[in-house]
């Protein structure tokens, strides 16, 4: 264990909200000192000082987003800039990211180029997450408390996490029929949810058509959505909250409504706080899973989450 994970209260930056969240889930919250601008939960940390800011305009429409994040990544540039004054002024000892998707968070790239900077620190500690399945997530909850010392905090979130997700799979699978289900990451292009969704899709008693677990979201056409024949649809765009996704219901009336069967149901939800994000609300994400595809068997959930489920046939 290096001489960080042994320290005390290590002072710890988190460029990446999931990450946010779980060193929060181990009880370090007061020793996180910057996040990045997507962090915003718990609303407690939201005080605290930001590092980064994306470069291309968050605001725009959906085909307009993915235009200019495939722009800048075939530029070979970061979506996210990264303060490094900031983050020489903060001296922080722990520094959490990602290399997964460059869509996410601030690169791995930069966040060394950032540390390389601080001529007067040579020994903070980079973590960086890449998981790409569920167990990898929950794998990442005690990997962070292992570096901020809070092994036993990471043992107990995991276990809690695990059994929320056993019980819920147990009712699950007393459902008669299983779902075929499409989750989408993306509205335009459409973009199948990949990594850990055919997972939390299976766990709530369904069947994930056209993606498969551990791997990138696929992107598709509207050709290819109809020969899915999805009996549900879960509309969870990747940093959009609910109601930033009904603002382009037209969107997905013309190119999810128009291209499935009149017996689908097709629900919207919060990609941004729960679905998209790697964390400890993962579980939730299952609850509303859980809900859009047996609700029927969630009535509890269907209740819990009324305010980020908005059934759209």
């Amino acid at each position: 264990m290096s001489s960080l994970a042994r320290a005390e209260c290590p002072r710890i930056l988190s460029l990446l909200p999931s990450a946010t969240e779980i060193i929060c889930a181990l009880g370090a919250s007061s020793q996180l000192v910057g996040i990045s601008h997507e962090c915003d939960f718990p609303e407690a940390i939201r005080d605290r000082p930001v590092l980064t800011k994306s470069r291309i305009d968050v605001h725009a429409s959906s085909r307009a987003i993915d235009t200019a994040v495939r722009g800048v990544i075939q530029d070979a540039l970061s979506l996210y800039s990264v303060d490094d004054e900031r983050l020489g002024a903060l001296a922080p000892d722990v520094i959490v990211t990602q290399d997964l998707c460059e869509v996410c968070a601030v690169s791995l790239d930069d966040v060394r180029a950032a540390v390389a900077r601080l001529s007067h620190r040579a020994d903070i500690q980079i973590v960086s997450l890449r998981p790409t399945r569920l167990d990898d997530v929950l794998g990442d909850i005690e990997r962070v408390a292992s570096v901020i010392g809070r092994e036993t905090e990471g043992q107990n979130v995991r276990a809690a996490l695990t059994e929320r997700i056993r019980a819920i799979s147990t009712r699950a699978a007393a459902a008669s029929l299983r779902p075929r289900v499409v989750s989408l990451e993306w509205i335009d292009p459409l973009m199948l949810g990949g990594t850990w969704m055919p997972e939390l899709i299976d766990l709530a008693g369904g069947l994930a058509v056209g993606a498969s677990a551990g791997e990138p979201a696929p992107t598709i056409d509207v050709s290819a959505l109809r020969e899915l024949h999805p009996d549900v649809v879960v509309v969870k765009p990747c940093g959009f909250s609910l109601s930033r996704t009904l603002e382009e219901r037209a969107i997905i009336e013309r190119d999810v409504l128009a291209n499935i069967g009149p017996g689908t149901r097709v629900y919207a939800t919060d990609g941004n706080a729960f679905f998209n994000r790697p964390g400890p609300r993962l579980v939730e994400s299952l609850e509303i899973m859980a809900a859009c595809v047996h609700p029927e068997l969630f009535t509890d959930f269907s209740t819990k989450h009324a305010d980020v489920i908005c059934r759209l046939r």
